[in-house]
């Protein structure tokens, strides 16, 4: 299994598909399925049986997952999307934007 990219409350550009150029924070990373969860991405209805939580039941808007191919990490210098290094320092590991070569945090 690949090592990912992205982690949870990093801030992510969608690359391809229907919100392509969209910006979010990652909520959940499937890593069993390379996929992740982004805040107001990939937005699907879904319908909900009454509950006590919701009691109406209906339709309910939530984020659905998205393949990591299709998500990109944004520079925290320039704001655009970059590619991620990973730099050992000592026993520390680091991730570093390629482009600015600005540590993510």
């Amino acid at each position: 299994m690949a090592k990912l990219h992205i982690k949870k409350d990093d801030t992510v550009i969608v690359l391809s598909g229907e919100d392509k150029g969209k910006t979010g924070k990652v909520l959940k990373v499937l890593v069993d399925k390379n996929r992740a969860i982004v805040e107001g991405i990939n937005m699907v209805s879904k319908s909900t049986k009454p509950s006590a939580k919701n009691p109406q039941g209906g339709i309910v808007k939530q984020e659905a997952a998205i393949h990591i191919s299709n998500l990109s990490l944004i520079d925290p210098k320039s704001g655009k999307a970059t590619r991620v290094a990973i730099k050992h320092e000592g026993k520390n590991v680091v991730r570093v934007a390629k482009k600015s070569g600005e540590e993510i945090k």
